[in-house]
């Protein structure tokens, strides 16, 4: 109970240490309502961490939100997904703040961005004003809160970031975010490493059985192995006012009291976030989707969360010796639970072999792979994948089977097609499109030159070739043609295509230019009058929407203001 206690002191004491080197109140909540979280810093997301604080809005749009500490606006990146309308901040201290998934910009904002949009005639927009141009100062008004972008839900998206551009986990610099609840433990795994090693009498991956004891830790039935092994955890923390399940600040393990692993969820760098696949047992996700965190280190894996580590991780169990393995998840306000496993060396002669399915095609960690059927061909480039692996890929006509996405690919590997065979209007609405486990096709960007098609993807499965003749479809939302409309705010019209999906939009009154916003979660383009650019009395609309493979729908309509 007392090195529990020294450990516990020590850890708090490192946190603390390591927010005393930061500036503890220079930055504010950028809401004026307390923070309660929806997603924390360094949270397991598709293919990144999360890099900022998802901060609620009590289910709403519209709050203000204000400039977190002095400075300018640096930069202004406007787009459909993603982080939707987002403001930097450039800070004298050398930090920057992100606020992302914004409704609406402060006026003085608006007008500098609104200006820049009609010269280039492009919603889709990115700004970096000059120091000078738009100063704000701590607690002013840059924005409102919203949902744009690749939210799932109103809430604000905010972020401080390092002289270097790597974001840092927000709580550090002494943001009050309420937590008293331990994190949760979804289930703990263990690994057989080595080449004859094994856990439980097999050189499978084993779920072990969590048993919860009357102190609020856990332990599991004793593990029998022998070799190198590793083990891994699924967890989550959930904070006060909220039951998300969000990601954890550290985690620790130790054999025999000895530390061999931690990682330290408090900074990183978005050039390496997609190693996250590195991070997760990826091929357990894909089927059961549950990110289990591997606890030792796998090869090509440089992330910079880890800390002490020795052995990467890994445990070499001998045979006739015992070991205990703890396992110790902390949050951010030092919150822990433990796992505590009991380990027993022992050589099993009744092994349950891990299949290890070989066939043509051995892809190279380091050297690349190529491919070739009767009209299509796969290259996978060296570097495409972190480990050695045999790939099943099948040629079937109009359609190749690039294994299953159960092996993570960090770089983009090549499919190409040969169109030959089909008419050159045919060849128009064809595209490359990946088939879901449900049979819906996907727009795959598609490069076309001549009677060859390619596609770059970062995503094993199914991919064939996809016709699309149907036109986008137009709908006005508000108002409806020759309507006298001069009570409205907004002029919406409702866009969609049911296959390659919208590639761009135009819209124009009276042949001149008008801003229109995209929101692609609900399918609609708006044009705020307050924009100030229609003056005519009759006013005839014209909306050009084009889809990936270029058929167009072009909608017009007549409507009336004062």
């Amino acid at each position: 109970m007392k090195r529990a206690t020294s450990l516990l002191f020590l850890i708090l004491f490192s946190t603390v240490q390591a927010q005393n080197s930061l500036p503890q109140d220079y930055f504010n909540n950028p809401l004026d309502i307390p923070i309660v979280l929806a997603g924390t810093f360094g949270e397991l997301r598709s293919n990144h961490f999360h890099s900022g604080l998802d901060i609620k809005t009590q289910q709403r749009e519209g709050l203000e939100v204000k400039a977190s500490a002095p400075g300018y606006i640096s930069r202004i990146n406007i787009q459909h997904y993603g982080y939707g309308k987002a403001l930097y901040i450039q800070h004298s201290n050398g930090y920057t703040t992100v606020y992302g998934h914004l409704q609406k910009l402060a006026p003085k904002i608006k007008e500098y961005l609104r200006k820049q949009q009609y010269a280039t005639e492009s919603y889709e927009i990115e700004l970096f004003p000059e120091p000078g141009e738009l100063a704000v100062e701590q607690g002013e008004l840059i924005a409102f809160s919203g949902n744009t972008g690749g939210s799932g839900g109103p809430h604000l998206h905010f972020e401080i970031r390092d002289g270097s551009q790597r974001p840092m986990n927000a709580q550090m610099f002494g943001l009050e975010v309420p937590d008293s609840r331990s994190p949760l433990i979804e289930g703990v795994f263990a690994y057989p490493l080595g080449e004859d090693a094994h856990v439980n009498n097999s050189q499978e991956r084993q779920k072990l059985s969590l048993i919860p004891l009357n102190d609020g830790t856990y332990t599991v039935n004793q593990v029998e192995a022998c070799g190198e092994i590793g083990f891994g955890i699924s967890t989550v923390d959930q904070l006060d006012g909220a039951y998300n399940h969000n990601g954890v600040f550290r985690i620790e393990a130790s054999l025999n009291s000895d530390q061999i692993f931690e990682i330290d969820f408090d900074k990183f760098s978005f050039a390496e976030t997609r190693y996250l696949n590195q991070l997760i047992d990826y091929e357990y996700y894909e089927n059961n989707k549950k990110r289990v965190q591997k606890l030792f280190r796998t090869p090509n894996n440089p992330l910079s969360i880890y800390g002490k580590l020795s052995a990467e991780g890994k445990l070499n169990v001998k045979d006739s010796l015992d070991y205990q393995y703890t396992i110790r998840v902390t949050d951010f306000k030092g919150n822990e639970k433990l796992v505590r496993i009991p380990i027993k060396g022992q050589i099993s002669d009744q092994i349950i072999k891990k299949e290890n399915k070989k066939t043509d095609y051995l892809a190279s960690a380091s050297k690349g792979l190529s491919a070739k059927g009767e009209k299509i061909d796969v290259y996978i480039p060296g570097g495409s994948l972190y480990e050695d692996a045999y790939l099943d890929i099948n040629f079937m006509g109009d359609t190749v089977q690039v294994h299953k996405d159960e092996i993570p690919v960090h770089k983009n590997f090549t499919i190409g097609f040969d169109v030959s065979k089909y008419r050159a209007e045919e060849r128009e609405q064809l595209f490359i499109a990946r088939i879901s486990n449900y049979g819906r096709p996907s727009y795959s960007s598609t490069y076309k030159k001549g009677n060859r098609f390619t596609t770059g993807t970062r995503t094993f499965g199914k991919y064939t070739l996809v016709k699309d003749s149907i036109a986008p479809k137009v709908s006005p939302v508000n108002f409806y043609d020759g309507q006298w409309i001069s009570s409205n705010e907004t002029l919406k019209v409702k866009i969609s295509d049911d296959l390659s999906g919208i590639d761009a939009f135009r819209a124009t009154v009276n042949g001149k230019f008008i801003l229109m916003e995209y929101e692609y979660k609900n399918n609609t383009l708006t044009h705020y009058f307050s924009d100030d650019v229609l003056t005519e009395t009759e006013n005839n609309l014209k909306v050009i929407v084009t889809d990936n493979v270029g058929n167009t729908t072009t909608y017009t309509a007549k409507f009336f203001t004062k």
